[in-house]
C-alpha cells in the first residue's frame, strides 16, 4: 500500500517535458506550419545562392518577395479576379452538385443511370476541356466558371451522397416513429446527419476550385494571376511567376481555413465528436 502511495504521489508530481507542455494544441496549429514555411524558405534561399542558379530558372525568396512588393497593386487586382472565379464557380457547384446528390441517394436507378456519366466526366483531364470552353464560351468568366464546376462538382456529389447514406437506421426509424414527416426526417435526421461528410467534399472541392480557375485563365484569360503566370513564363520574367503563384496559395489556404471556421461554427457537435 505505501508503494502504491509513493507511485501516486510520484505521478502527480510528474511534470511533462517543457517541449510537450509548450505551446498549447491551439498555438501549435499556428506555429508549426509558419516554423516548416520558414524552414523551406531558407533552404531555398540557401540553394539558389549556394549553386548560383539564375534567376531566370529560380528565382530567390527575395527577388519574389521584391517582385511582390513592386507590383502589389497589379498582382491585388488579378488575385480579385482569380477570387471571383473560383467563388462564383464554387457556389454554382454547390447549387448545382447538392441537389443532384440528394436525388442519386433516395432515387437507387437515378445513381444507375447517372454515375457512370459522372464518372466518365470527372476522369477527362480538364486541361484538355479548357481549350474548347473557350471556343464554345469565349474570353469571358463563364468558361472559368464552368471550368471550376467540372472540377468541383464529383467531389460535392460523391460526398454528399456518402454522407446522406450514412446515416442510422435508427435514427430513421425514429423518426418515423414520431410522426416526422418526409421533409422533417430530411432536415432534421438525414442531412444533419451528412453535413460534416459534406463539408469533407467542400473543402476538397475549394482547392480545385482554385486550380479550376487558373487553368481557364492559362488558356483563355486576359486577367488573373494564371494569365500573369502565362505571360511571366513568356517574358522569363519568373520571379514575379513565383509571386503570382504564392498568393494563388495564400487564397487557397484561406479559401480552405474559411471553411473549416464555417463549419466549426454551424456544427459544433460535429467538432466536439471528433475530439
Amino acid at each position: 500500500m505505501s508503494d502504491l502511495k509513493t507511485l501516486n504521489g510520484e505521478y502527480e508530481n510528474f511534470t511533462a517535458p517543457a517541449w510537450r507542455r509548450w505551446p498549447s494544441d491551439q498555438a501549435r496549429v499556428v506555429l508549426l506550419p509558419v516554423v516548416t514555411l520558414i524552414a523551406v524558405i531558407l533552404v531555398w534561399a540557401g540553394v539558389t545562392a549556394a549553386l548560383d542558379i539564375p534567376a531566370y530558372l529560380v528565382p530567390s525568396p527575395q527577388s519574389v518577395v521584391a517582385k511582390l512588393v513592386e507590383y502589389w497593386q497589379f498582382l491585388l487586382q488579378q488575385l480579385a479576379v482569380t477570387l471571383g472565379e473560383t467563388f462564383v464557380g464554387m457556389l454554382v457547384a454547390i447549387a448545382i452538385g447538392v441537389p443532384i446528390a440528394m436525388a442519386i441517394a433516395y432515387f437507387k436507378t437515378l445513381e444507375q443511370m447517372v454515375y457512370p456519366i459522372l464518372i466518365a466526366v470527372n476522369s477527362v483531364p480538364k486541361v484538355a476541356i479548357a481549350p474548347i470552353l473557350v471556343v464554345w464560351l469565349g474570353f469571358g468568366w463563364t468558361p472559368k466558371i464552368v471550368m471550376v464546376v467540372l472540377l468541383c462538382f464529383f467531389p460535392i456529389v460523391l460526398s454528399t451522397v456518402s454522407g446522406l447514406r450514412s446515416t442510422p437506421h435508427e435514427l430513421v426509424d425514429l423518426a418515423r416513429s414520431l410522426s416526422a414527416n418526409a421533409l422533417q426526417e430530411f432536415v432534421k435526421i438525414r442531412l444533419r446527419w451528412a453535413l460534416p461528410q459534406i463539408f469533407v467534399g467542400l473543402k476538397n472541392a475549394i482547392t480545385l476550385a482554385v486550380i479550376g480557375s487558373v487553368i481557364a485563365e492559362f488558356v483563355g484569360a486576359t486577367a488573373g494571376l494564371g494569365f500573369v503566370i502565362v505571360q511571366s513564363g513568356a517574358s522569363a520574367d519568373t520571379a514575379l511567376a513565383f509571386a503570382a503563384m504564392t498568393l494563388l496559395a495564400i487564397m487557397s489556404i484561406a479559401l480552405f481555413y474559411l471553411l473549416v471556421a464555417l463549419e466549426k461554427w454551424l456544427l459544433p457537435w460535429a467538432e466536439e465528436n471528433r475530439t
